[in-house]
């Protein structure tokens, strides 16, 4: 469950404060899969990473299963994002002279698993978004990028986190590929309960999630479905 309560970001400028995300509030039931749209510039990528700790809100609360993020320490922020979400970029930032298995395994390690059981993880991980057997070994920089964000999905699964943000995943992919990673996102979402929030500007994506915000001059509103 993600709970997001009167959320202010602002930042000062030489002579005036601007708020990119200026009290927004909404609340995600785990496994939902929800999208959040907004021109580019609108504070999406702010809110983003507000969501994932890598940023803090100058006011409100983020809760993510009860635990609220804004008032952790920085030393238990670290454990959070490694333990608790998972992040996908358009860009996939995986390392590219690792091999697509060993990228997914490398959360794992942060985690402290046993190599062996790291290595096993991976594998089933790589199999459930369906990147064939023959591409585990590869290095990353010899994928297609359809194949990267496969790789950088599986990556965001690896620690089982309650909440996955998802920057612009099909940004860098053709329309084909794009929709097999939605429906691949979509079908994780619900089979595996975790809740994955997207923040685009991709219409066809958002159409597909179960539940769809709007972000316009730091303010968030719900969108219903027609």
């Amino acid at each position: 469950m993600l709970e997001v309560k009167d959320v202010v970001k602002s930042f000062k400028t030489d002579d005036h404060t601007i708020k990119p995300v200026n009290g927004v509030s909404f609340s995600l039931e785990q496994g939902t899969f929800a999208a959040i749209l907004g021109k580019s510039g609108s504070g999406k990528s702010t809110l983003l990473s507000l969501l994932g700790a890598l940023d803090k809100a100058t006011s409100g609360d983020v809760l993510v299963d009860g635990v609220n993020i804004s008032a952790l320490p920085d030393s238990k922020l670290t454990a959070y994002r490694r333990d608790d979400i998972g992040f996908v970029f358009q860009q996939y930032n995986l390392i590219p002279n690792l091999s697509a298995k060993e990228n997914v395994m490398l959360p794992m390690e942060f985690a402290g698993l046993p190599r062996a059981k790291r290595s096993v993880r991976a594998a089933q991980l790589l199999n459930q978004v369906e990147l064939t057997e023959d591409m585990h070994n590869r290095k990353a920089n010899k994928l297609s990028g359809g194949q990267q964000q496969r790789v950088s999905i599986a990556r965001a699964l690896a620690n089982n986190p309650k909440l996955i943000l998802a920057d612009e995943p099909t940004g860098n992919l053709d329309d084909e590929t794009g929709e097999l990673i939605i429906e691949l996102l979509r079908s994780l979402c619900h089979e595996k309960n975790t809740t994955i929030l997207v923040v685009t500007h991709d219409q066809a994506l958002a159409r597909k999630t179960d539940r769809r915000f709007r972000l316009a001059r730091g303010k968030i509103s719900e969108i219903t479905h027609h």
